[in-house]
């Protein structure tokens, strides 16, 4: 199967609305599903960018 790769912009907008839909009471392996990646990407996404806005997710990437 192919790999996808995400920017850090699209990953910061996918953490958003999962945020979202956690909220109204779905489940991360529903919400995973949906969204078209893995549970681990999901954690390991949130780890890496939760919390942070699109501008210092730039920064970051530039930093790195």
């Amino acid at each position: 199967m192919a790999r996808k790769r995400y920017t850090p912009e699209q990953i910061i907008g996918i953490l958003r609305e999962a945020e979202v839909r956690l909220s109204h009471g779905e489940k991360i392996g529903e919400i995973s599903r949906s969204l078209g990646i893995s549970e681990q990407s999901y954690y390991r996404w949130r780890r890496e960018y939760g919390g942070l806005k699109v501008s210092q997710a730039r920064r970051l990437k530039d930093l790195k």
